[in-house]
């Protein structure tokens, strides 16, 4: 066997650490690339993660990134309310003011400008490709639009605002009076002005669609490690060797970091200090709604996502910034409880009674951009994290987009505006 053919079979033994959805996403489409892949998944096997509980989204809607003008202020106000929205925990952190800092400079109409483009074309693909493996499975896949729902003129105004900057680039895009929105979802009884409906956005059973992916990856050949948290990555001479969970070495020929919002401090080993910070948000899921809408909607003054799953319903909201603990804060659920009969009167807080809330850790880049790419310095390393909120929805295409980085293909859409040495 020639030397030339064993180094080509060591690098085509991939590591990938991290089993959510970027992970395994990234471990599918490698192995359809014909690379031989192995995932470390820190929690045991049919164990939670942030890509079970969330709102289960596909939205070419979100072409605004999270650092975007407005938000700094907004974000001040909403500090003062228990019950808000976004939350951000004081705490002495170095990371925490460097990450605030950059979330600053990047909060400008230049940066959602170079960015909208972007993040359009990544959760378009993405929902190619969630449509593409629907046709194989069925994971509650919906193809019915998103209605961004609006309880005041003034959010309304707001909204048709960022609907005309859709249609402009291509997102399609409906401004809705309350009669129109009523009509577009007659199942749930609504008290809005209106809405904008977004009719390439779709949604999902995320826990059903977890459970297709890993499957998935194991007929293809695939192994999952569970319960493997990795914490050491042994290096040598600007090459990634192994990575070690306790007395465990796995090694491979090249190595993806998927591990959300542990993934900056694994990179920390390799000398890359990565921005990016945890953002807890919380579902409740009720499994007999008093009405069961068909269409996923996002209350927009409140920033609470509801999704239709099955006979379910799922709320989902808050981006609570600060520590990787998954304490519940019973304030921030109760805000997301009480808005919603603002919006849906037929709710009540008591329907909410003994319904336990999931807690999930978003990882958080600065920018509001996802980490794609090589690290700079590493030949055989690469890292896919930061997605925030569109973890989900931008799960396929990052997967895809990964595998064509580990067999040098070139990606269907210039990435170099996340790469993951951009703040140096």
């Amino acid at each position: 066997m020639s030397s030339l053919f064993v180094m080509q079979e060591a690098r085509n033994r991939v590591v990938v650490v991290g089993g959510g959805v970027i992970g395994l996403a990234t471990a599918y489409y490698a192995l359809r690339a014909g690379l031989e892949v192995t995932v470390l998944e820190r929690e045991p096997e049919g164990g939670d993660s942030c890509s079970v509980g969330n709102a289960g989204m596909v939205v070419p809607s979100h072409f605004i990134p999270l650092a975007a003008p407005g938000m700094i202020a907004k974000g001040l106000r909403w500090m003062l309310d228990p019950e808000s929205p976004f939350y951000v925990k004081p705490r002495l952190s170095l990371d925490l003011m460097r990450w605030g800092w950059l979330f600053y400079r990047k909060s400008t109409p230049a940066h959602v400008a170079a960015s909208r483009g972007l993040l359009r074309d990544l959760n378009l693909e993405s929902r190619r490709l969630f449509a593409e493996l629907a046709s194989e499975d069925d994971f509650g896949w919906c193809e019915k639009g998103l209605l961004m729902l609006c309880d005041s003129a003034k959010g309304l105004e707001a909204e048709a605002e960022v609907a005309q900057e859709a249609e402009e680039i291509g997102v399609r895009a409906e401004v809705l009076d309350a009669a129109g929105a009523a009509a577009m979802d007659p199942d749930v009884t609504m008290r809005v002005e209106g809405a904008v409906h977004y009719r390439q956005d779709c949604h999902l059973d995320p826990s059903r669609f977890m459970g297709r992916l890993r499957e998935r990856v194991v007929e293809l050949g695939g192994r999952i490690e569970y319960g493997v948290p990795v914490d050491e990555v042994v290096s040598s001479g600007g090459r990634v060797m192994a990575v070690r969970s306790g007395e465990r070495a796995f090694e491979g020929g090249r190595f993806v970091v998927a591990g959300g919002v542990w993934t900056a401090g694994l990179l920390r080993q390799v000398g890359l200090k990565l921005p990016l910070q945890a953002g807890k948000g919380y579902s409740l899921t009720l499994n007999d709604p008093v009405e069961l809408p068909r269409l996923c909607s996002i209350f927009a003054e409140a920033k609470v996502a509801i999704t239709p799953m099955g006979k379910s319903l799922r709320f989902a909201g808050t981006m609570e910034v600060g520590g990787d603990r998954l304490s519940i804060n019973r304030q921030r659920v109760h805000g997301i409880i009480k808005s919603i009969s603002r919006y849906f009167p037929r709710f009540s807080e008591e329907d909410f009674d003994g319904v336990e809330p999931w807690a999930g850790l978003r990882p958080v880049s600065p920018d509001g951009m996802p980490y794609l790419g090589a690290v700079d310095g590493m030949e055989n390393l690469y890292a896919a994290t930061g997605h925030a909120m569109m973890g989900l929805s931008l799960g396929p295409v990052t997967g895809r987009l990964m595998a064509d980085l580990l067999t040098g293909r070139k990606p269907f859409t210039p990435i170099g505006d996340l790469a993951v040495g951009r703040f140096g």
